[in-house]
């Protein structure tokens, strides 16, 4: 390992378009994209409910024991930044530190796994807002009776939505991250003021009870309650896929500590507030109609209706956190030639790889549509969307055992700056590979026999695992046909110091 790191201001990889991509955002920017991938609204909104199913009133103590690993892999991505900031990331960082197999694999299985929830969220966000244009009392247009069920309906009304936030994605990221601003800044109003309301005048009595992971039942439920606490902090590590974007490159990591820490503190406050509203029967029973339960115990219409609205919003942010963070992954994958040029040509205009978000986009809609003729295709969308939980979790061991290989020098020089680089993230990392494992043993615990269908544990487990099969055919062509040098590269080159500050600062 070198003791040379590369300056912040370092000049990128050449692009297939020789157009570097435009630094044009700050942290609030950063934060907007994170914060719309994270989809805290979302998680609210529908997952508490499922998280009370198994954890019951230990809401709060549930989410506070979860944001711990997290935040621990938080820190390896900062830390990473800091030395090394790159559009890939992860793809960048694994493969360099650890093994280029592992580095193009996280990165391949991410691009797979966004295409499917794209092509998923492309059908819910479509319906969401055909239920939101009912309840604002319009029933048909141009003699089509509107029907939130139908699924043919609903792809093509969110077809049309994935299409305009790509094109938002496509003319530049300051433009896109003001637009994802403002639909959380209404979410967030619709939120806080509920949940500020419901706290201030639930009926049930606050307890500390729901605070202490001591009163969970048993460790069954803590495993359960964990793996669902940990995912719902994904999506705070889109701040890093924009570093390059950035005009500082430790903005990045500040949007994405922020949006790590705000979502805490909105979990938290809704956890609370949900429980102070909602007796654990109806906690339990509501579903993903949570929110929409919770305001019904508030307020009447039209006011219910709002958390409708923002929940389309937060469907729609999603679309458009999904497209941002992947182009920028598949934009470094292209620049060192594990993909072809085409996602590594960057618009002069915009400064932004546009051409790649234009077919990343025009990729996930086809799928959206083809699943509507090939039903089997459905169920392989629902159940990667249902599994691709244990990818991120693998994507963040690695990221985290990256850190833990580059800077374990640290622990000789510095012990506090080591514990902090290689100590921690080696801990967080090795919790929720725990939780992944228990995930993986549910799964194939769960049945004896393989169905194709989104609820067989059997199933769930083969998408992942066909993901990575493709990804190493990828790989392979990648690294004997295309010839790339990323597969060339020794771990002993990569930087493995923080660069010294710059005068500026």
């Amino acid at each position: 390992m070198t003791s040379t790191p590369p300056p912040t201001s370092a000049v990128p990889p050449p692009t297939a378009s020789g157009t570097p991509l435009r630094r044009s955002i700050g942290v609030l920017d950063g934060v907007a994209i994170a914060a719309s991938s994270t989809a805290a609204t979302t998680s609210i909104g529908i997952g508490l409910t499922a998280m009370a199913m198994v954890v019951g009133p230990h809401l709060p103590a549930i989410l506070l024991l979860g944001f711990l690993p997290v935040l621990c892999v938080a820190g390896a991505y900062t830390r990473l930044n800091r030395v090394e900031p790159n559009a890939g990331n992860t793809y960048v960082w694994v493969g360099r530190s650890l093994n280029p197999w592992l580095g193009f694999l996280s990165g391949w299985t991410m691009i797979v796994a966004t295409v499917a929830f794209l092509a998923y969220t492309t059908a819910v966000t479509g319906s969401a807002i055909l239920q939101t244009v009912r309840m604002a009392g319009v029933e048909a247009v141009a003699g089509l009776v509107l029907d939130p069920g139908s699924t043919a309906q609903s792809v093509l009304v969110g077809g049309a939505v994935l299409a305009g936030v790509t094109l938002t994605a496509v003319t530049g990221l300051r433009s896109a991250a003001r637009f994802q601003g403002a639909l959380l800044v209404f979410e967030y109003a619709v939120l806080l003021g509920f949940l500020g309301y419901g706290l201030a005048v639930g009926p049930n009595p606050f307890s500390l009870d729901w605070f202490n992971p001591f009163a969970l039942p048993s460790p069954t439920v803590l495993a359960q309650g964990l793996l669902l606490s940990v995912f719902c902090y994904w999506g705070f590590e889109a701040a890093f896929s924009v570093s390059e974007e950035v005009r500082e490159p430790g903005d990045a990591s500040r949007a994405g500590l922020l949006t790590l820490f705000s979502t805490l503190g909105l979990f938290l406050f809704g956890s609370v507030a949900f429980q102070r509203v909602l007796s654990e029967d109806e906690l339990t029973a509501s579903g993903p109609e949570g929110l929409a339960v919770f305001a019904g115990h508030l307020a009447d219409q039209p006011l219910t209706a709002l958390p409708l609205v923002a929940l389309m919003f937060s469907a729609v942010a999603s679309l458009q956190s999904g497209v941002i963070p992947t182009a920028r992954g598949m934009f470094a994958m292209s620049r060192d030639r594990t993909l072809g040029p085409l996602w590594s040509r960057v618009s002069p205009r915009f400064g932004t790889p546009a051409a790649g978000t234009l077919v990343l986009g025009a990729v996930a809609a086809g799928v959206a549509v083809l699943s509507l003729v090939i039903p089997r295709l459905v169920d392989v969308i629902v159940a990667t969307v249902n599994s691709v939980g244990i990818l991120v979790a693998l994507v963040y061991v690695l990221t985290a055992l990256a850190a833990a290989t580059r800077f374990r020098g640290l622990l000789r020089e510095s012990p506090w700056a080591g514990v902090r680089a290689v100590v921690l993230p080696l801990v967080g990392a090795s919790v929720v590979l725990g939780i992944t494992g228990y995930l993986c043993w549910t799964y194939a615990t769960s049945t004896d026999r393989f169905a194709v269908h989104p609820d067989n544990g059997w199933f769930l487990l083969s998408i992942p695992a066909v993901m990575i099969a493709s990804g190493i055919a990828t790989g392979a062509w990648a690294r004997w046909v295309r010839r790339s040098p990323y597969f060339l590269r020794d771990a002993g080159t990569a930087p493995s110091e923080e660069p010294a500050p710059s005068p500026s600062r």
